[in-house]
């Protein structure tokens, strides 16, 4: 994963404590009603966990200095506005980004793709234009997507996965053509975990004159992203992925793209002078944070990024490594279980499977009787499951703060499941 930055990792990471770092999370002190054992978290593809600095964070600005932001000339307003610039500086060192101007924050990752899809796609989009997509992506960076292409008369391009999942440079440079405007592309699957190679594929597209947008939502929690070294258009993500909170979330775009895009929504804080016929904007990034920003919340973001930095990239790429080579090894010799996607190199710590004559739906049930949370479903990406031939998978999603113990559970409830299911 320490490819995606193009910089070789310098430095000597910490060491590495999981007992202190689950100390950390204080939901792990709880037990599984169900069981009464430790609650075993395998759903962080969907929403991770807070650490305790991440949760004072938030309680302190509530408790403390609570007050809108870029509005009072006093000491709490003047508090809330350093907190949310120090929190903007955070995501810039996080992301690589030049400058903290470039930094704007939305509600999450599906507004921020789709305040790009409208305010670019809707200003520079012309009829016949193409948009330069695949199956592998959440339905976040497909619908918004398809609402511009509707409405500007641009067209929608597949880029064909291969047999395994996996996003080929070769297949992107013949997909490209001179009408292919702008390219869509997640850094990391939620369902098969596979990690298409940006370094590669956005060159590509900057010799067709192509700009790329890239889905991280499931990539920044788990891995150093360089948006300068890898020479990326635009970039999302979600604070609540990466160990923050709900309802705050990351666009980052080149500075000279932002400037010529034209606001999302309009009203409060984007404003420059508004007359009765007209009005002004304000300079990246407050021309995109209209209203009143999710405070608290980017608050508890810029704590959640020096919580995951301190930890160590290094150290997070190594135990994730082990998790997912555990979970390969445990769950290939469950009878009849299927794992979808591409071989470890190519993924991320996200497990998906399938297991023959056992809805995925109920075996997320079975699995909760003793207290292992999966997921179960599409994960919103019905193309992607199409595309597989199935209706719907189960899913293990990891973090750092998993251990291989859970990874044992895992295993043994999936034996409870097909046993209860006279399966196995």
């Amino acid at each position: 994963m320490s490819t995606m930055s193009g910089k070789p990792s310098t430095g000597t990471p910490p060491a590495w404590d999981m007992a202190a770092i689950r100390a950390d999370f204080p939901i792990f002190e709880q037990v599984h009603p169900r069981t009464g054992r430790p609650v075993v978290y395998l759903d962080s593809g969907a929403s991770a966990q807070k650490p305790r600095q991440v949760i004072d964070a938030v309680s302190q600005c509530y408790a403390e200095y609570y007050a809108n932001a870029y509005r009072g000339v006093y000491y709490f307003g003047d508090r809330v506005d350093a907190a949310l610039e120090r929190s903007r500086e955070s995501v810039r060192a996080l992301i690589g980004a030049a400058d903290a101007s470039e930094v704007v924050f939305t509600s999450g990752t599906t507004m921020s793709v789709n305040l790009v899809a409208r305010s670019w796609g809707a200003k520079f989009l012309r009829p016949g234009d193409e948009i330069l997509l695949n199956v592998l992506e959440h339905h976040a960076n497909l619908v918004p997507w398809q609402i511009i292409a509707g409405e500007t008369g641009a067209r929608l391009i597949y880029v064909p996965l291969t047999d395994d999942g996996r996003l080929d440079p070769e297949r992107v440079a013949q997909s490209l053509t001179p009408r292919t405007r702008i390219m869509a592309v997640t850094a990391m699957s939620n369902v098969l975990g596979t990690i298409p190679p940006l370094a590669e594929i956005i060159p590509l597209c900057r010799q067709n004159g192509t700009l790329v947008f890239v889905d991280g939502a499931q990539l920044v929690p788990h891995a150093p992203i360089d948006v300068q070294a890898l020479d990326a258009d635009f970039l999302a993500f979600s604070g609540h992925k990466l160990f923050g909170p709900s309802g705050v979330g990351v666009l980052y775009g080149k500075r000279s793209l932002l400037e010529a895009m034209d606001p999302f929504l309009g009203g409060g804080h984007m404003i420059d002078e508004v007359f009765t016929d007209r009005s002004t904007w304000a300079e990246i990034p407050a021309k995109f944070e209209a209203g009143t920003l999710p405070i608290a919340p980017i608050v508890g973001l810029g704590a959640a990024v020096d919580y995951v930095r301190g930890l160590g990239w290094e150290n997070i790429h190594r135990h994730e490594r082990e998790l997912l080579a555990a979970t390969h090894r445990a769950l290939s010799q469950i009878p009849g279980l299927t794992i979808l996607g591409p071989e470890q190199s190519h993924k991320g710590a996200i497990v998906s499977f399938t297991i023959d004559g056992l809805h995925p739906h109920d075996l997320a049930d079975w699995l909760d009787r003793r207290g292992v949370a999966v997921r179960a479903g599409h994960h919103c990406t019905m193309p992607l499951h199409d595309h597989l031939g199935i209706h719907a998978s189960t899913r293990g999603s990891f973090a750092f703060y998993n251990t291989l113990a859970e990874v044992d559970a895992l295993a043994e409830a999936l034996r409870y499941a097909l046993k209860k299911h006279h399966l196995g």
